[in-house]
């Protein structure tokens, strides 16, 4: 029986097409990972982790307190007692690639404690993460984090 043209090439643009999907799944996944790990990292105050491998030594930070700040600062919150949590939830709501890097968009629910700001309540924000790829296969060069509310 012979293919008609039109379902031969309907089947070449399906399996063209699925090539670049399938690649750009795999990177969706891996991203998944390190974001889940980052938040992880964070709640446990694992510096190893977030000083060594998750966080770029590059990253910038646009605080939920308003202010534009470096790793460096951001490492030294860590070891002061900032970054405190009791619980740390992260929603990813989407995830683009643009060549190499990777921007995450989504929401984060909080419970800050001890000297953190709004100890003890429910803080509410909006996060941006720019991944790109590294050593240790992927980090955070850029952060945006802005508190939509506290109860």
């Amino acid at each position: 029986m012979k293919t008609p043209w039109r379902l031969s090439l309907c089947c070449l643009l399906i399996t063209g097409l699925s090539t670049p999907l399938t690649a750009q799944d795999h990177r969706e996944q891996e991203i998944r990972q390190f974001e889940d790990l980052e938040r992880q990292s964070v709640l446990q105050r694992d510096t190893a982790a977030l000083f060594g491998r998750l966080w770029s030594p590059h990253m910038v930070i646009n605080t939920p307190a308003n202010v534009v700040g470096t790793v460096e600062g951001t490492k030294q919150l860590l070891r002061n007692g900032g970054l405190d949590y009791l619980s740390f939830k992260r929603n990813i709501e989407k995830i683009t690639f643009i060549d190499d890097v990777a921007i995450v968009m989504g929401g984060e629910v909080i419970r800050p404690q001890g000297q953190q700001p709004h100890a003890g309540k429910t803080v509410h924000r909006r996060f941006t993460h720019v991944w790109m790829p590294s050593d240790s296969g992927w980090s955070i060069v850029a952060r945006q984090a802005s508190i939509l509310k506290v109860e």
